[in-house]
């Protein structure tokens, strides 16, 4: 087997010198060891080095230049993140000039006239060894996609910046893309990773230019530690401004910030990130605000979801959640009539007491404990309506959430026809409300779900409607029965200007492809004569019915 020696492969230096005499001397110096490249101005130099950037060990820059002098095109490579990494050795006679290019970013300075060839070889192979180690450090040190700092060695500086700088005010942030996988989705992977590397190559120009440093911390996820920051809004607006050109023109990100502002530097870096994470949450789902910053209401709001988390397996044994119902009515007859209902669930929590939905839903979709909530409510109510049944010999079908998690459950299809053949119910029974944002993520595979169960016999509804998720196109193709209007769209419609064109256009589109309508937030006699008069097939809201426990809602089945 022969034997290769990576020791005695020849390195590659490019040589930026104009004097034809000076190539030459230094050809007879190096030739023997190196593979010389030449470039005889600046701006050749410059195209050498970039086409070349991956083979070059090293560059021999002579600073008096036709075209663009070595001053110039040293700022240039230092500017470059993919370039700076390349060391510079500066040849000149004016010795004035090794302060300037040092500070710039060479690595040694080799006079003229040149000194004895064992000189400038020994400088030439120490200078290609520190560069050599130095990129195995890169590497380890290094995100191999935006060339930023990983989390390890990142965390290792801010320990140096704090030791060295423990006067100065320093911020904890994190800087993300919001629903970054969407731009995969749409655009690729190749696109996605140049959104990553021009927004890195941004943060790291503005926060190096204040004195911070930037990670990258998983996928489009960016820590930052820098001195204190009064105007985040600015600093927003910077790293946005001019952020995609070019091939990215087509993209439209949404940046937010989580900050921990003038860190407590005597607790631990990752607690001080934990504490802008804290801050990045509280914004998760808001279309509104992207900046957040930590405070003690984020602090104890964080306590208050880990009890919260800790007390939701004991909650479920203890049967603590509670299944509220809210009747529907069908508004297209005479007189109007109960039709259904929604099942809505409570969580009256034994210390605590009952607790808003609005708290604990978001913070159960977020960590997928919303799943096993879905479960125990669609097996609650299927009991109750058998019980209603067994009572009454009547049912109204009731409307059960179905999460976007649960969809991608690949037994959901086998839960639901057991909890239907267990209860002895029909499949017209439940109502399965998915919500409109689902439908945006991995929509093939959601769109064939949903189609499996609506031909097993279940009405299929879609929740939350106009909260600007969904495409006319992608509408038409969806396998529902049901569009359900969500009560921003009503209040919006009935406000001081009250103008219900919207909801006019969504009705008659939602006639035109077969769908009947459901209204929720109804309050007003206005708002369901108004409705009525659109079209809309179906309400609920507080003008007929507050959710209910469900020995108050039997009086609908009784018919009081």
């Amino acid at each position: 087997m022969k034997t290769i020696n990576f020791k005695n492969e020849k390195k590659t230096i490019l040589i930026i010198e104009d004097e034809e005499i000076n190539r030459e001397i230094l050809s007879n110096m190096l030739s023997d060891n190196y593979d010389l490249l030449f470039a005889f101005d600046g701006e050749e130099a410059l195209n050498k080095i970039k086409n070349n950037k991956d083979e070059l060990s090293l560059i021999l820059l002579d600073l008096i230049l036709p075209k663009m002098n070595g001053i110039e095109l040293l700022k240039i490579i230092k500017k470059d993140v993919e370039l700076e990494k390349i060391p510079v050795i500066i040849m000149t006679s004016d010795s004035k000039s090794e302060e300037e290019t040092l500070n710039l970013g060479a690595v040694d300075f080799i006079p003229k006239p040149y000194p004895r060839v064992g000189i400038v070889l020994a400088r030439i192979r120490r200078i290609i060894e520190l560069f050599e180690d130095r990129q195995i450090i890169n590497y380890t040190e290094r995100d191999s996609l935006t060339k930023l700092y990983n989390k390890e060695y990142f965390y290792r500086y801010i320990e140096m910046i704090d030791h060295n700088y423990k006067a100065v005010s320093m911020d904890a942030f994190i800087v993300d893309i919001s629903h970054f996988h969407i731009i995969n989705e749409r655009f690729g992977s190749k696109i996605g990773d140049s959104v990553l590397i021009t927004l890195a190559k941004k943060l790291r120009d503005i926060i190096g230019n204040i004195g911070g440093i930037v990670c990258r911390k998983e996928a489009d996820t960016f820590y930052v530690y820098s001195p204190h920051i009064d105007d985040y809004k600015k600093l927003l607006n910077d790293i946005l401004d001019d952020l995609f050109t070019g091939e990215l023109s087509q993209i439209s990100a949404r940046l937010k910030i989580g900050a921990y502002q003038n860190v407590d530097k005597s607790i631990n870096i990752s607690t001080r990130f934990d504490h802008a994470q804290m801050a990045l949450n509280s914004i998760h789902n808001n279309v509104v605000d992207n900046i957040a910053s930590y405070d003690i209401k984020l602090h104890d709001k964080e306590i208050f979801n880990e009890q919260l988390i800790d007390d939701f397996d004991k909650a479920i044994a203890e049967n603590e959640f509670l299944v509220y119902y809210q009747p529907k009515f069908n508004i297209q007859n005479e007189k109007e009539y109960i039709t259904s209902a929604e099942a809505l669930v409570r969580w009256n929590h034994k210390k605590l007491g009952l607790i808003s939905p609005g708290i604990f839903i978001p913070l159960f979709e977020d960590n997928g404990l919303i799943q096993k909530l879905d479960n125990y409510v669609w097996n609650s109510v299927a009991k109750q309506l058998k019980k209603w049944k067994d009572i009454y010999n009547k049912i109204l079908p009731v409307s059960v959430n179905v999460s976007r998690i649960d969809i991608f459950d690949p037994n959901l299809i086998n839960k639901f026809e057991n909890i239907i053949k267990e209860n002895e119910l029909d499949h017209n029974d439940l109502i399965l409300e998915i919500t409109e944002s689902a439908y945006t993520s991995n929509a093939e595979l959601i769109i064939s779900r949903v189609d499996e169960l609506k031909k097993l016999g279940f009405c299929i509804e879609m929740d939350d409607f106009g909260t600007g998720y969904s495409s006319l196109n992608m509408i038409s193709k969806l396998p529902i029965d049901v569009l359900k209007l969500d009560m921003s769209l009503i209040r919006q419609a009935f406000n001081e200007k009250k103008d219900t064109k919207i909801l006019e256009l969504i009705i008659d589109l939602a006639k035109h492809l077969g769908f009947k309508v459901v209204a929720e937030g109804v309050e007003t006699k206005e708002q369901l004569e108004a409705l009525k008069e659109l079209g809309c097939d179906i309400v609920q809201g507080y003008y007929f019915s507050k959710p209910i426990p469900s020995s108050e809602f039997e009086k609908y089945l009784i018919g009081d």
